[in-house]
């Protein structure tokens, strides 16, 4: 064990494989502790609550509570937490939604265990792991020209259910699925949402509906 203290960590991930390889990486240095695994949002929030760990490798495709949507909750309440989002592929609308939603960076589940430690090591330090196209999308969006304020957008409420949905970063078909209607119909109602937003894209659209609603309260 390192004489200083060591940076504790928790896992959230609902493949067992990549959960085990994970906890392992972080268990074969002496400078981190491994708080706890969990393998879904829901139960993990409270564990993270009560272990409080410097930082925490965030599944993005979790089931049930998404990674993104367990993100948002987390950076909410505790704040000073460090989310890496760990994915399997370069999902680029979910890895810029789970940067707006509070996220430090991301790690592809092929990654080194040097490139995990070292993911680890630069959240603490300030930095954010991402690759340079996610990165560059971050600083566009902050370069958009300031708007002029809008009137009211009313999106009906089977607009808003599918907007959340998209904000968690589910597919249109996830989304038909969660909702019980078709694909089709999910589509059309995007493109409605799309008009109502002044948007083109699922990132603006979830962006700018996390921009404009009211933060509900703490609730894991």
């Amino acid at each position: 064990m390192s004489k200083k203290n060591p940076i504790t960590v928790a896992i959230v991930e609902d493949n067992s494989a990549l959960a085990n390889g994970l906890r392992k990486i972080v268990e074969s240095s002496d400078d981190f502790l491994c708080l706890g695994v969990w393998t879904s949002g829901e139960e993990a929030l409270p564990k993270i609550d009560a272990f409080r760990p410097q930082v925490v490798l965030m599944d993005i495709n979790l089931p049930g509570m998404s990674g993104i949507e367990a993100t948002a909750r987390l950076k909410q309440h505790l704040p000073e937490i460090q989310v890496v989002m760990v994915t399997v592929y370069r999902d680029h609308d979910k890895i810029f939604a789970a940067l707006k939603a509070g996220a430090s960076g991301y790690l592809l589940k092929r990654s080194t265990p040097g490139e995990v430690r070292d993911a680890i090591r630069d959240v603490l330090s300030g930095g954010a792991p991402m690759s340079a196209e996610i990165a560059r999308r971050v600083v566009e969006a902050f370069h958009q020209p300031m708007k002029e304020p809008e009137e009211e957008i009313n999106l009906s409420p089977r607009e808003t259910e599918v907007l959340e949905l998209l904000c968690e970063g589910l597919s249109n078909k996830e989304i038909a699925d969660r909702l019980g209607i078709s694909t089709e119909t999910v589509r059309v109602h995007l493109k409605h949402i799309y008009e109502k937003l002044h948007v083109r894209s699922r990132t603006e659209a979830a962006m700018k509906f996390r921009d404009s609603r009211e933060q509900g309260p703490w609730n894991p």
